[in-house]
């Protein structure tokens, strides 16, 4: 019987130690899902994997090097830890390398009290179920045509990590989804939509019938888009697209880009980027959060961080390389894998909500865009300069009104962030998430 992955952890860095590491962690991430896709009601597709990867990663003086293995059977540690160290006496010295010096570090934990763990793991028959559900709900709505299949699935992650330092910590997670892409219309004016839904617990997770009417509905709205005309005009943002600007500011935010000298946001540490009022928090320790954690990829505890009050930048998103390049501490935000070295990332990044409801937010606007979906992306992260697609529809005396398709938005990130006003409409469901989000003064180029 495999040893616990904790157990496993521990044991492989020990081994490091004994071999001559100066110092040394591993990690264990190991992973479980079963999913399940259906079209107009036949079962087209039934996978389960299970995946199991334990890297190492040790340290002679400032020389690092990583090795990982799919084999969790001690017997092979030895070899795989000489494996790591000959390979760190011929890599180059890094001057920033090393475990974290921080006080911060967890000592030894198994398990939270995150409740990140649903005991209930569905069947096949229940998960088809689920997915027929969805899918008899979007059909069901006059003007839907087709689908492009409705999908369910679950999933069980676990991740150990154990250091020369005493960490020794353990937690997993699961999860539960479901979503359909539908297809209304006929021909060249087919339009398409979808929905989807999450949760770490089964009784969290939307309505199968509620997601799938939803994306029907969405699909039909599209219908006969026109484009419309350009110029400069206020810009509404659905929710499941507004988190795309949490995606850019995390990204010009995170420290390894501003080492590197390649954001458009390396001077701004304490200015004011967004306008009063703003603020953006990441809380890794939210109960059933989407990406919730005890602690980080380096061992360091997990704690709630404002990386935006009041619209002023308030820190970088630091692990501990890119911290002691720039002569800072780790905030607790190292992600890593079982092959790669940490790095900086997010946990449940979110805006706080802001005053007005999303009705309210838009009443004044007598000609404007509502976006319910972008594509494409030419955003570069060194100026900020920001162009994207998108669908919608118009917003016309402060209602929405005929769908639009067809269309470029163009900015700057900075100017764009500056003029960022918030809803309270703020939802936590993906790990990254916003309330309805407006811009005002953005070009649109369209017919």
């Amino acid at each position: 019987m495999t040893d616990a992955p904790l157990d496993l952890a521990c044991d492989l860095v020990a081994r490091a130690k004994k071999g001559g590491a100066d110092a040394a962690d591993a990690v264990f991430i190991g992973g479980t899902s079963l999913g399940v896709g259906v079209r107009n009601g036949a079962t087209e597709e039934l996978e389960r994997s299970e995946t199991t990867d334990l890297g190492l990663r040790v340290f002679l003086g400032r020389r690092a090097a990583i090795v990982s293995t799919s084999n969790l059977d001690p017997a092979g540690f030895d070899a795989l830890v000489e494996q790591a160290l000959a390979m760190a006496r011929v890599l180059p010295e890094d001057a920033h390398a090393g475990l974290p010096d921080s006080s911060a570090l967890i000592g030894r934990i198994d398990q939270n009290d995150l409740d990140l763990v649903d005991a209930t793991e569905p069947t096949v028959d229940a998960l088809l179920d689920r997915a027929r559900a969805v899918e008899d709900a979007a059909r069901a709505i006059d003007g839907v045509t087709n689908t492009s299949g409705a999908s369910a699935s679950w999933g069980r992650s676990e991740v150990a990590l154990a250091s020369t330092l005493g960490v020794a910590g353990h937690y997993a997670r699961t999860s539960h989804s479901m979503s359909i892409s539908v297809l209304a219309g006929e021909g060249t004016g087919m339009q398409r939509d979808y929905d989807y839904d999450s949760a770490v617990h089964l009784s969290d997770l939307g309505d199968p019938i509620a997601v799938g009417t939803s994306a029907g509905r969405k699909a039909v709205a599209r219908l006969n888009p026109s484009r419309p005309r350009t110029g400069a005009f206020p810009v509404v943002f659905d929710p499941r697209v507004a988190n795309s600007f949490l995606g850019h500011l995390s990204g010009a935010i995170n420290g390894a880009s501003i080492a590197r000298g390649t954001s458009f946001l390396k001077t701004k540490l304490g200015e004011r980027i967004f306008a009063e009022g703003v603020s953006v928090i990441d809380d890794p320790t939210r109960r059933r959060g989407a990406r919730s954690r005890p602690f980080d990829g380096e061992g360091l505890r997990c704690e709630k961080l404002s990386l935006v009050e009041d619209g002023v930048l308030q820190t970088w998103v630091l692990d501990s390389r890119s911290g002691r390049q720039l002569g800072l501490r780790s905030n607790g935000r190292a992600t890593r894998g079982a092959s790669s070295a940490p790095s900086p990332g997010l946990t449940n990044l979110f805006f706080a909500p802001g005053q007005e409801t999303p009705e309210a937010l838009m009443s004044d606007i007598q000609e404007g865009l509502y976006i319910t979906e972008m594509m494409g992306s030419a955003i570069n992260g060194i100026t900020g300069d920001y162009s994207r697609g998108g669908t919608g529809f118009m917003i016309r005396d402060g209602q929405l009104a005929e769908p639009i398709a067809e269309f470029t938005i163009a900015g700057n990130l900075l100017d764009m962030f500056a003029r960022i006003r918030l809803a309270n409409d703020l939802r936590f469901r993906f790990g990254s998430d916003a309330p309805t989000l407006r811009i005002d003064a953005l070009s649109v180029a369209g017919a």
